[in-house]
Formats: C-alpha cells, structure tokens, sequence
C-alpha cells in the first residue's frame, strides 16, 4: 500500500470515527428517554449494568464517545481531536433538556479533556492502553461531573462508571484490530 493509500485510508477512517462521534451525543439523549428496562415518569430510562445496579441508558454512548474521540485522533491528528471535543459539547449543550445544559456541556467537555490528556502521552507506544486508561479516566470524570452539577449528588456514580465502562471494554477487540492492521500496513498515525 503505497503512502497516498494510507492517507486517504487514515483520513477516511478518521472522518467515519468523527461522524460516529458526533452521533453518539444525539444517541445518547435519545436513549435516555426512549430505551430501557425502566423508565422513570419525568426522569431517564434506566438499563441494568451489573446485578442490582441500574443507569440511564445514555451511558452506553457516552462509553462509546471516549473510544471514539481517541479514534479520531489517532487517524486525524491532536487538532481534530480537540476539535472533536469542542463540537461535541457544544452538541451536547445544543441538546440537552434545558435544566442539564451546564452540567452536560460541562461534563462532556471536560472528561474529553480527560481522556485527551491520558490519551496523548500513551498512544503511539501502547494503545489499547493508551484507549483503557484514558476512557477509565474520561468517564469517572463526566460521572462525577455530570451527577454534580446536575444533581448536587453522586448516588448513581457507580452505575454510570459501570456502564460507560462497558462499552469501552467491548471496543477494546476492535482498538486492538486495528492497532495490528495498522502496523501490519505501515499506517502510522496521524
């Protein structure tokens, strides 16, 4: 595969990860109010995590946000990955219920910030490790952040670190693909 190949690849690949980013913000607001095993009258649908241990639905995407958001820079570089961060709370803000605007945009921002500052340093040497330990920190950060400002209370902090977490350990199998494609194809990144 010649260097031009695996621009375009990267840039493809980046620009496919950015979209699906994007989407997870929406994603996540909608399942809040549309999927779960409960739905609480005037509050979040609630999903089961772990045994007697319920969060809102939107976690799940949430989880997924972190991975992606390292996705995205690895395949478009640092400033799309702030870019990233950038938009996604300012989409978060745009959609969340007006009560939640600050604690959303606030949350989001800055466990994107989170896992930016964890991701960076260990990317190119170690990346699923880089993907672990920078979306274990992005999500502890918006759990705490989140169910603070919007709530004055940590009381369902641990469901919501158990279901963001999940759904980085799913991606897990797939950041390790493509950590060996890549070195199998010479794809540096970005």
């Amino acid at each position: 595969m010649t260097t031009s190949d695996n621009d375009k690849r990267r840039t493809l690949e980046g620009a496919i990860f950015l979209v699906l980013f994007c989407l997870t913000i929406p994603a996540a607001n909608w399942m809040i109010g549309h999927v779960g095993t409960l739905c609480v009258p005037n509050g979040p649908c609630l999903i089961p995590v772990a045994p007697a241990i319920m969060a809102p639905s939107g976690v799940l995407m949430i989880g997924a946000a972190l991975v992606l958001r390292d996705l995205v820079q690895r395949r478009l570089g640092v400033e799309f990955g702030i870019g990233a961060i950038v938009v996604g709370a300012a989409i978060s803000a745009a959609l969340a219920p007006a009560a939640l605007v600050i604690a959303s945009a606030a949350a989001f921002l800055l466990s994107e910030f989170a896992d930016f500052a964890v991701y960076t340093p260990l990317a190119r040497r170690r990346l699923v490790l880089a993907v672990l330990a920078s979306s274990l920190a992005g999500l502890v950060v918006d759990s705490i952040v989140f169910l603070w400002l919007a709530f004055g209370s940590l009381e369902f902090l641990l469901g919501q670190i158990i279901g963001k977490a999940w759904m980085v350990l799913l991606a897990v199998p797939f950041v390790a693909y493509l950590r060996r494609r890549d070195e199998r194809l010479g794809l540096a990144p970005a």
